[in-house]
């Protein structure tokens, strides 16, 4: 072997220069993240100028979105779950109305809810107030709104209430329901998913912001059931 030629070594180095994958997969993630921001917005923009002409092309404008859409929202969890692993997050924990953030979110998927004819009910005081990182909750919230208009029929829930001096906020669906290795109360650190794994990320990111919010009475959790009010499965995020 030619002396010259310094073989990698474990730690993948070239020269002197240890590379950090952790974090050029999270600069490539977040470079990814704004151009895919940047392609919803030209996508966006384009069904404004050139509207459907019929059924068939709305439903494909809408697949094109959701699909956009969902892959910028797990690069956001990516990053937000390398920031968590490296205790940069920064976590605003402020009073907010329910209300308010149940709702922004039901905004912010009313094309792809009004596309797939699923009707979304809200239940939810609007005077009930909490104390919660609005950013984070909204996130863990549209992504399950997201996954649950996947697998729904026609109709979605989301409620709030409290319960035992926890903010509980429940996405329920009409579906088949979970499957069984996912009916396992408070979520485990094991692999769970759909059949296709998209939520897999979805809801380790759902655990760990709710980890985050603590308190005296003790730290967010999440439980997932059947036979939910609408005859499927039923997810609550709960918030001490």
């Amino acid at each position: 072997m030619n002396p010259s030629i310094k073989q990698k070594s474990d730690n993948t180095e070239y020269g002197n220069v240890p590379i950090d994958f952790s974090f050029v997969l999270a600069s490539s993630v977040h470079d990814m993240k704004n151009s895919l921001g940047m392609l919803l917005n030209t996508l966006s923009a384009m069904m404004e100028n050139s509207p459907p002409r019929d059924a068939d092309q709305a439903r494909f404008f809408s697949t094109l979105e959701y699909e956009a859409a969902r892959i910028n929202g797990e690069l956001v969890q990516l990053l937000s779950l390398y920031r968590m692993d490296e205790q940069t997050m920064m976590v605003v924990i402020d009073e907010h109305h329910t209300i308010d953030i149940i709702e922004e979110q039901v905004a912010r998927n009313d094309s792809l809810l009004k596309s797939r004819h699923i009707e979304i009910q809200v239940d939810c005081d609007i005077d009930l107030i909490w104390y919660f990182d609005h950013e984070l909750v909204g996130g863990v919230l549209n992504n399950l709104i997201v996954n649950c208009a996947r697998y729904c029929r026609k109709q979605l829930l989301v409620s709030a209430t409290e319960e035992s001096g926890f903010l509980c906020i429940s996405v329920a669906d009409d579906g088949q329901g979970y499957p069984d290795n996912m009916l396992l109360g408070p979520l485990p650190q094991g692999s769970v998913s759909f059949g296709s794994g998209n939520t897999r990320l979805g809801l380790l990111f759902a655990r760990k912001v709710l980890e985050l919010h603590k308190s005296k009475k003790g730290q967010g959790y999440m439980t997932i059931a059947n036979d939910g009010p609408l005859g499927g499965g039923i997810l609550k995020l709960y918030l001490p």
